[in-house]
């Protein structure tokens, strides 16, 4: 069918649509109801459905005949690693390390935290929760004590699954010692940690710590525990307002239902397929296209603990592309313009065969128009820019790649395309008016939101609501600022807060930055509004330069002030750009364009626990001094 024909039906008849992309998959009880609402208001999916995500994802495919194909496939180039695991190895180490946990007294409701680098435990882990119900919560490996410590409050788990240490390229950093400090600073009492050793770093033992080898060892296998649709599957934390991080829960009927519709319609992978996100399991990209999706859907999906660059070079994607069969990759703009920064004309690519890639889709940050017409130029296949969050679990805006008429619909730099099946998005003003084509407002989508997207706030219902539906009623408030075009494509610009006002004028960070990053000699920039006692703001660009580039700081200043007075106009008042080693940015690649604002601004601000290096904050203050940033406010 055709994207057109898909988005009327989900949206004209969503109960429908949405019990046919149920039937697709398969339940222990098909669900009574399709949509209706609980006792708070909010709206829920396939209530009275029971099934089991692990068994969907692996012993299903056994069951099906494909016990012997490849599900998982384990990369650790600073390991100097490799390994495979078929599904029926899969489903069998999974019942394994479920029934270990179910010795620990965890049982269907518990919460389980995992903390863990990028190895084939980790994807265990999450997958034996789900086996018998339990709810884990994957916290990304090398958050700091503090930050471990307000999520063991929050979701009060029974069991932390951990290993001695994670690798940052050569980098070893012991997890054991920030397991430890976040239990004595947390008020739960966790019964028990289970640690898996790893060779590079043994981690010293404590009275309820657990040897993972010896655990898992003294276990029996366990089956799978129906749940029902709306049962949690997981909580993932993410920023808050407040300061205190939200915990996104995601049930297990719609997540399920989503993901499966959501491998083949938009990425084009079918069973057999191999998929590749290249991202982390503390991330939802983790969760939804590394673990879960691909492995609902029946392809082979690969866990990747490297890095783009210097693990040991910038083919280091090309690599793992070419030697496993790549149909279709999936990572964020970060990672391509890391790669770009090194080895700019893509060099290391013609040492690898990529016939096998058909498709690249793009997320997490907004996709420069430079970095989209690097990879068209370099790649010669579809470069997809999709736009999601963690709070939806799967994309609001993408170019459905599974649908008729894909090779019909263009891409367009700067845009994400068009809203999915279920969303019903639109741009409003601040008083809540619907605004017309290349009108930038308050990107929000009606309800109810798709499957798939979250049920609630853990602990939380109230701030549930308060956080996402308050502004305007009956809609999902996504916090980013965008407009759609007179074609309907749709542009997200950064979130509301990062628009400027100068002079009156709203002007949004990614569009200053698009015509800065145009520049040959950059490879990424960060545009921030800062305040101004005349105009309100006046924007500030940051600017890390591209490897062996050696420009004159003050002329390059000059052609980009020009140039965004030739794109934008002189009303953007952009008139300082400064050269700087590094931006600050979270481990998952996105610029903290807010904490950089606050600084610049001399304002207080909190470091957030995502952060890659808190020295770079420093060393981009000391930057500002230097070029008279600073001392001039």
């Amino acid at each position: 069918m055709d994207y057109p024909t898909v988005f009327e039906a989900a949206m004209s008849t969503p109960e429908a649509f949405w019990r046919e992309r149920a039937s697709e998959i398969e339940w222990f009880e098909f669900p009574r109801t399709i949509l209706d609402q609980d006792d708070n208001g909010a709206y829920r999916w396939f209530r009275g459905g029971k099934l089991n995500t692990a068994w969907l994802a692996l012993d299903r495919h056994v069951e099906n005949g494909r016990g012997y194909e490849t599900a998982l496939i384990c990369d650790s180039p600073v390991t100097g690693t490799k390994s495979r695991y078929s599904f029926r190895e899969m489903a069998d180490w999974v019942a394994t390390v479920a029934g270990a946990l179910g010795s620990l007294g965890v049982t269907k409701g518990d919460r389980v935290i995992i903390y863990m680098p990028m190895i084939p435990e980790a994807v265990v882990g999450m997958l034996a929760c789900a086996r018998i119900g339990a709810i884990h919560s994957v916290v990304f490996g090398g958050f700091a004590a503090p930050e471990l410590a307000v999520r063991i409050d929050d979701a009060k788990p029974k069991v932390i699954l951990s290993a001695s240490c994670g690798i940052e390229f050569q980098t070893v950093i012991p997890y054991k010692p920030l397991v430890d400090g976040a239990r004595r600073l947390a008020e739960h009492e966790v019964d028990h940690c289970v640690v898996l050793q790893r060779e590079q770093c043994q981690a010293k033992m404590g009275a309820s710590d657990l040897d993972w080898q010896e655990w898992v060892a003294g276990a029996n296998p366990v089956a799978p525990v129906p749940v029902a649709a709306t049962d949690p599957l997981y909580i993932l934390y993410t920023s808050g307002t407040t300061g205190k991080p939200k915990g996104v829960l995601r049930d297990n009927g719609g997540h399920a239902v989503a993901l499966n519709y959501s491998m083949r319609a938009i990425y084009d992978c079918a069973p057999g397929d191999v998929y590749w996100a290249a991202s982390d399991v503390g991330w939802v990209v983790g969760h939804s296209y590394i673990v879960y999706g691909p492995l609902i859907a029946g392809c082979t999906t690969i866990l990747y603990e490297g890095k783009p660059v210097r693990t040991p070079d910038a083919g280091a994607l090309w690599r793992v592309i070419s030697e496993y069969g790549v149909k279709c990759f999936f990572t964020a703009p970060t990672a391509f313009r890391a790669v770009k920064k090194e080895d700019p004309e893509a060099r290391e690519k013609s040492k690898y065969d990529l016939r096998c890639l058909e498709t690249v889709f793009v997320a997490g940050e907004r996709l420069d128009p430079p970095t989209y017409e690097w990879l068209g130029e370099n790649l010669g296949v579809p470069i997809i820019d999709h736009w999601w969050q963690t709070e939806t679990g799967w994309s609001i805006c993408a170019k459905m790649m599974g649908l008729d008429d894909a090779a019909a619909i263009e891409t367009r730099a700067g845009s994400p395309t068009f809203p999915m099946p279920g969303y019903d998005l639109k741009i409003l003003d601040d008083d809540g008016n619907e605004l017309g084509p290349d009108q930038e407002g308050n990107v929000v989508v009606a309800e109810p939101l798709p499957p798939g997207a979250l049920a609630t706030i853990w602990g939380d219902h109230d701030r549930y609501f308060d956080a996402y539906f308050s502004t305007y009623a009956n809609h999902y408030l996504t916090g980013d600022g965008g407009f759609r075009d007179a074609d309907g494509y749709v542009y997200i610009m950064g979130r509301v807060d990062d628009v400027m006002n100068v002079a009156g004028h709203r002007l949004s960070t990614g569009e200053l930055e698009e015509v800065v990053a145009s520049h040959p000699a950059v490879a990424e920039c960060a545009v921030i509004g800062m305040a101004d006692e005349d105009k309100g703001q006046i924007p500030l660009g940051l600017l890390a330069l591209k490897d062996g580039v050696n420009e004159d700081p003050k002329a390059l200043e000059a052609a980009l002030v020009a140039m965004v007075r030739a794109d934008v106009g002189a009303f953007a008042n952009f008139k300082r750009a400064v050269v700087v080693n590094r931006l600050p940015k979270t481990r998952s690649g996105k610029i903290l364009r807010q904490v950089i604002r606050k600084l610049v601004d001399g304002l207080p601000y909190d470091i957030p626990s995502t952060i890659d290096d808190p020295s770079i904050l420093d060393e981009l203050h000391q930057t500002l001094i230097d070029e008279g940033v600073m001392a001039s406010r």
